[in-house]
């Protein structure tokens, strides 16, 4: 099994020893993505509506870049700095799928980088 490493100027850079996804045969690996803005340190955060967004554009980009969408997202991992935060990240995160959801857990932390409300991990399976 080949292992490719997937990057996208579309996407915000790695911000520590890791890669934005690791393609395995039609295995997609993404790691968390949190609100930045592609090509900048800043973070997307007015409101956590905007977070949310952005964390799934990021997403989606990385996606792109490996030839994939959302309807090839088998499993993801919500990170959220406040349980209270739930309603309102799951209500913008739904809209990105088309009713065929992953496999997802949502854990609250203590604390994410740049102090980030949201941090989404995705799985995604390619059909070739």
């Amino acid at each position: 099994m080949t292992k490719q490493i997937i990057n996208t100027a579309k996407a915000p850079a790695p911000i520590g020893p890791y890669n934005q996804a690791i393609q395995a045969g039609n295995m997609l690996f993404i790691s968390g993505q949190i609100a930045l803005k592609p090509g900048t340190s800043d973070l997307a955060n007015a409101d956590i509506i905007e977070e949310t967004h952005q964390v799934m554009k990021n997403l989606k980009s990385i996606l792109s870049e490996a030839g994939m969408d959302f309807n090839a997202v088998v499993k993801t991992t919500i990170f959220l700095s406040d349980m209270e935060l739930f309603g309102q990240v799951n209500e913008i995160y739904g809209k990105y799928f088309d009713g065929d959801f992953p496999a997802r857990e949502t854990i609250a932390v203590k604390g994410l980088p740049k102090n980030a409300n949201v941090e989404i991990s995705m799985t995604a399976i390619s059909k070739t």
